[in-house]
């Protein structure tokens, strides 16, 4: 038997119906909060996320699905959206007609790491992105739209964590006070670290080996090192969370785990799923955009990841099957004949009908009737229809009544009440 790659997971038709509630909520939500849906390739030039998250990240250095394709040379699978989204935003110049995009995607990421609870090598993400707007209200409005999120799918015992990561005008400061500390741990440092030092220090700050954690514990927080300007932009985030009502935790230790970040960033913790708590994060990446070949303009978004998400909402409300409106026992061609038909009759109208294609027992039938979970069932047969009558059951009440054998659709949708 061919089974699946490990940390690649099948979604069953009894997740999707919680998936479809959490995409239709989130597409709700962001678009009344002016956002667009944007649709892209899952494939992309790997330079796009060497570039962009940065080639000394995990991301890049060990867990990209990367292959070398003919002339167009190396290519990837996304491991994350918001460079595919900016390289739209650049490409099909979305700028031009107005600088101002409000952007979301949902879709599939791919990222080679070691498979744990809620986090597969094949994951999705529910994404959010806005260009064009620089001012911290942007910040904060962006976490609000999250929790909004959040609190409409009930989820609880969740924290928000928020930081500054400065600006390339604050930054140098802090680095060079960094690399002081971190020289002197050197050999608590695992090799990954050792080689980041000179390239980007700030990386060390995410590295979870268990000695780096333990030799950055003391590491200097680039909070202290804002510059005016990034200060004010932090200050104005942190009122603003507070006049919407949105209850924060400043996490000097935050830093996340991409390159392209500046000023504010933020992540969405739990404890529902063990030690990887992280359900959502994102932040402030003014630079990206130009970086990549662009116009010089802000930007910001977050992730959701859509796996842990669903694997939450699960624990609260248990998976359930949609139930079928009517099912038809039919024994008997010309019974099985006539049911079929008026299934399809059904079908295009909006109500969910369906019959067993086999020649079972009436007691085997009303069993799949009830595991269908039903909540009426017609019982026909040849019989029956020469008499010009067909039996409908109402699965709730347990009442039967015969109804008439011609125009049994029509009959059966006057007397469902949707």
């Amino acid at each position: 038997m061919i089974q699946l790659i490990k940390g690649f997971k099948d979604i069953l038709p009894e997740e999707i119906t919680l998936w479809q509630q959490v995409e239709t909520l989130a597409r709700t939500i962001f678009e009344d909060f002016g956002y667009r849906e944007i649709r892209l390739p899952i494939l992309e030039k790997a330079e796009l996320f060497a570039r962009s998250i940065g080639d000394t990240t995990d991301i890049v250095e060990k867990e990209m699905y990367a292959f070398e394709d003919g002339k167009r040379g190396l290519v990837t699978l996304r491991p994350e959206a918001t460079a595919s989204v900016v390289r739209s935003y650049i490409q099909q110049r979305l700028y031009a007609n107005d600088p101002i995009q409000k952007l979301y995607t949902i879709g599939p990421m791919f990222r080679k790491e070691r498979p744990q609870k809620g986090r597969y090598r094949q994951f999705y993400q529910i994404d959010a992105e806005v260009f064009g707007i620089e001012s911290p209200l942007m910040d904060a409005q962006m976490i609000f739209m999250l929790m909004t999120l959040f609190s409409r799918l009930n989820v609880s015992d969740i924290t928000v964590l928020i930081n500054s990561l400065g600006c390339p005008a604050c930054r140098p400061r802090f680095k060079e006070s960094l690399l002081s500390m971190l020289g002197s741990k050197k050999e608590l440092l695992c090799e990954n670290c050792n080689r980041r030092l000179s390239k980007n220090p700030l990386r060390v700050l995410d590295c979870k080996v268990p000695s780096c954690r333990d030799a950055v514990k003391d590491a200097p927080s680039i909070s202290d090192f804002l510059c005016n300007g990034c200060e004010s932009h932090f200050s104005e985030v942190k009122k603003t969370l507070k006049h919407l009502g949105v209850k924060y935790e400043i996490d000097k230790s935050l830093v996340r785990g991409l390159d392209y970040y500046t000023r504010t960033i933020f992540e969405i913790q739990t404890t529902a799923l063990g030690a990887q708590n992280a359900v959502a994060g994102g932040g402030r990446y003014d630079g990206l955009v130009e970086a990549l070949d662009g116009p010089s303009q802000p930007a910001i978004g977050f992730a959701i990841g859509f796996d842990r998400l669903c694997e939450i909402l699960s624990q609260n409300s248990p998976i359930s099957v949609k139930p079928v409106d009517v099912f038809f026992i039919a024994t008997g061609d010309e019974s099985k004949k006539v049911s079929f038909e008026s299934i399809c009759k059904l079908n295009v109208q909006g109500i969910t009908a369906d019959m067993d294609y086999g020649d079972r027992s009436l007691k085997s039938l009303m069993k799949r009737a009830d595991k269908l979970n039903a909540s009426f069932v017609v019982i026909a047969d040849d019989e029956a229809l020469k008499s010009g009558n067909v039996t409908l059951r109402n699965m709730n009440t347990k009442d039967q009544i015969s109804i008439p054998a011609a125009g049994i659709a029509e009959n059966i949708k006057s007397r469902i009440i949707r």
